[in-house]
């Protein structure tokens, strides 16, 4: 806890403490490649680091993750995961990119293309009932804690069709927080597209593409949607749902 100083429009301060939401360095090391390092708060950093790689297309499934090992370092903290079949192909070829990164100069041509890549097609599916969201929406706060001590996390949750939330993960990071929960439902054996996933960040292409990748057939967002996400949800056949409050929410996709 913090001890900070509250001021007010009437020109009134007075003393105040706050909790700060955890964030710090987290580098992810895959078969002793360093991959990325990312901004996170450490906490369920196993989860973090199999939903983000399902996310990256480095892994199936849990089994695809053989050992992770998580350590804390005076600079931060460092996942070292090791991952077998597909993952070592990705990994051969980020290295190769990494190699043409710093000798043509036109890797970004590579990105581009690579981001426009079409996304898994996601399978039929019945609607959501809009009741199961706003139950799912009124039950969100109580798995919140990291978020109702701080006021300043996110969280994704995966619910069932009727809207009871049976997984939660927060992180300080929107993208953080669904590749946190992707990875407690794959080391489960939950299949994503038996419920539905809700997350209360914005909704841009990221997390449409993460939530495709993890096997989900439906996104509820608290915020609207970028355009991106929206044609990225459309053409994969992900149903969307955005704006979602406690008395309405929005059919996007």
């Amino acid at each position: 806890m913090a001890k900070t100083e509250e001021h007010h429009p009437n020109g009134t301060s007075q003393p105040a403490t706050r909790q700060w939401v955890p964030e710090v360095p987290v580098a992810l090391e895959f078969n002793g490649v360093a991959y990325a390092v990312m901004m996170a708060t450490p906490d369920q950093l196993e989860d973090f680091a199999l939903g983000f790689a399902i996310a990256e297309g480095l892994a199936n499934c849990a089994a695809d993750m053989t050992t992770c090992a998580v350590a804390e370092t005076d600079k931060g903290w460092i996942i070292r995961a090791s991952l077998a079949g597909l993952g070592l192909e990705k990994l051969q070829e980020r290295v190769r990119t990494r190699v043409a990164e710093s000798s043509c100069g036109l890797c970004g041509i590579e990105n581009l293309e690579a981001l426009a890549r079409p996304l898994p097609p996601v399978p039929p599916h019945a609607a959501l009932d809009p009741a199961a969201i706003f139950r799912a929406l009124a039950a969100l706060e109580t798995h919140q804690p990291l978020t109702l001590a701080t006021g300043a996390a996110h969280a994704a949750a995966f619910c069932a069709p009727d809207g009871q939330i049976l997984f939660a993960r927060e992180d300080v990071g929107r993208h953080n927080a669904l590749d946190k929960l992707v990875g407690a439902l794959a080391r489960a054996g939950q299949d994503a597209a038996e419920g539905f996933l809700l997350s209360s960040a914005r909704c841009s292409y990221e997390i449409v593409e993460k939530a495709v990748r993890a096997g989900a057939t439906s996104l509820v967002t608290i915020s609207l949607p970028t355009s991106m996400a929206v044609e990225r949800a459309e053409a994969a056949g992900l149903s969307l749902w955005c704006l979602a409050r406690e008395d309405s929410v929005l059919k996007v996709a």
